[in-house]
């Protein structure tokens, strides 16, 4: 997919009450705004990678990661999240 022109990449910056991983802005009116949160599986907290991947959903939306793109008038609806979750080589993404 050509990314390049459509959206500007921003990453580890504040938005809401934390800081998200990566976040793509549309420059578009008709793309959707990408919000990427990445987590590594930890066995003493959660039982498998979905579990991860729903930490970072959680996270994304608990934290309000999509309120910057919101105050630029991207509506809520409009802003896609993506969870990715890490074990060893395993990697699952949940939306």
């Amino acid at each position: 997919m050509e990314l390049q022109g459509r959206y500007s990449l921003t990453s580890n910056r504040e938005s809401g009450f934390g800081r998200y991983d990566i976040l793509l802005e549309p420059k578009r009116a008709e793309d959707d705004a990408i919000i990427i949160e990445f987590k590594v599986f930890r066995p003493a907290k959660e039982q498998n990678l979905e579990d991860t991947v729903r930490d970072a959903l959680d996270q994304i939306r608990d934290r309000r990661y999509g309120a910057l793109l919101e105050e630029k008038g991207v509506a809520s609806q409009r802003i896609r999240a993506y969870g990715f979750a890490f074990s060893g080589k395993n990697v699952l993404i949940g939306a």
